[in-house]
């Protein structure tokens, strides 16, 4: 079919060019219609044949040849226009197919992350805090990698490397000692001083730029995330009412390894991907009114979007678990899970934008880097175990 479509339009392209009757003078407008529909015929980027210099695709031979007979038949300015209308019908048709094949990517990797990830939050134990030291050992690398880019320290001075290296292993020793000790105020405050100490007794001249950015960096990238330790570890009274653990393998912990803390997590992970997921399709759909300038992608429609499928979720999983038992919490505890989520990203979004980047990083195709990827969890975490342990009688059981 492809090979008939080309040949029928090759035809009146060389009739055309090899004509020397008088009706040459006249222009002869090839129909851009019969381009068009030839073009949708010939989409399939896969290339046909190999050449010395390469693949060549069928759609930029069939662009050589509509050029060159425009080029015989118009004028330069109308030639000019009629190429200029086929490029931007193709390089439509190539950013559609490069944003679908993104998108699938996306999808892919995402399920092949989501998996594992909800392996090791029922695991929960070392396995789970383990796990996530390594994600804040490579975010706190990729945090000082944009805090010391071109970008951020055009306007900054950025710590020296020696700094940021032991600050990353700093932060990925928090959650191990959090499951160690339970509380670890002390240690951190004492990480800090000590790193404060370095920053000043440094060579040259220290800056307080390189203090605020190396505390906010131990902060962000290593305190926060503990509070997910404390959440899943740390919450260990037992979900009485959650049906699945009535059945759930006395081999894996039976009804004892539901509890508290692991239904809560599980909520709350759900709900950062119920608001991601939600306010990407209702800005996809809705989008009109521009949510800040830190993030021009991000709309109040999306948002809105995104905090009603967040509560949706949230409550459709308490009834499912029973925990916890009032409709209010539920709404209470969605709402919480979605202001994080929505506050995180925009942070993360805002130290990008200072670093002059897209992605914190490469790591993972389709999603760019680990910040990239755990950015609405960063202070989720923290809300949910405040809003436990302060908010809900007997830990909502």
């Amino acid at each position: 079919m492809v090979k008939g479509a080309m040949a029928s339009f090759a035809e009146p392209v060389l009739s055309t060019s090899l004509c020397t009757c008088p009706c040459r003078r006249k222009p002869l407008i090839l129909p851009l219609s019969l381009a068009y529909s030839s073009l949708r015929l010939v989409s399939d980027p896969k290339p046909l044949f190999r050449s010395g210099l390469g693949r060549v695709s069928v759609k930029r031979r069939f662009l050589t040849a509509v050029a060159r007979a425009e080029s015989d038949q118009l004028g330069d300015d109308d030639n000019s226009k009629g190429i200029d209308r086929i490029h931007h019908d193709l390089q439509n048709v190539e950013d559609k197919q490069k944003k679908a094949s993104q998108l699938k990517k996306r999808v892919v990797f995402g399920i092949g992350i989501g998996l594992p990830v909800g392996c090791v939050v029922l695991a929960g134990g070392w396995v789970f805090t383990v796990a996530l030291a390594a994600s804040v050992f490579i975010g706190s690398r990729e945090y000082f990698e944009l805090v010391s880019s071109r970008g951020i320290a055009k306007g900054m001075t950025p710590p020296p490397r020696y700094v940021s290296r032991v600050c990353s292993v700093v932060c990925a020793l928090m959650p191990l000692l959090t499951l160690y000790f339970g509380n670890i105020d002390i240690l951190v405050t004492s990480a800090a001083f000590v790193v404060a100490i370095a920053l000043l007794v440094q060579r040259g001249s220290p800056r307080f730029a390189q203090l605020s950015s190396t505390m906010f960096g131990l902060f962000y990238c290593g305190y926060l995330p503990c509070f997910w330790v404390k959440l899943r570890c740390g919450l260990a009274a037992p979900a009485l009412n959650t049906g699945i653990g009535r059945t759930w393998p006395i081999l894996f912990g039976g009804q004892a390894h539901w509890t508290v803390g692991l239904v809560a997590t599980l909520i709350s992970f759900s709900g950062v991907i119920a608001t991601d997921t939600f306010a990407f399709l209702g800005g996809k759909a809705f989008g009109r009114t521009p949510l800040t300038s830190i993030s021009p992608k991000k709309t109040w429609e999306g948002t809105f979007v995104g905090l009603v499928g967040c509560i949706a979720i949230t409550i459709l999983l308490s009834k499912s678990l029973s925990w916890p038992q009032s409709l209010f919490s539920s709404i209470a505890f969605g709402f919480l899970n979605f202001f994080g989520s929505v506050f995180g990203d925009l942070t993360e979004s805002m130290i990008k934008r200072d670093a002059g980047v897209k992605d914190s990083g490469s790591l993972i195709p389709g999603h760019g880097g680990i910040l990239d990827r755990v950015d609405s969890y960063i202070f989720t975490g923290a809300l949910a175990y405040s809003f436990i342990k302060t908010s809900l009688r007997l830990y909502g059981v």
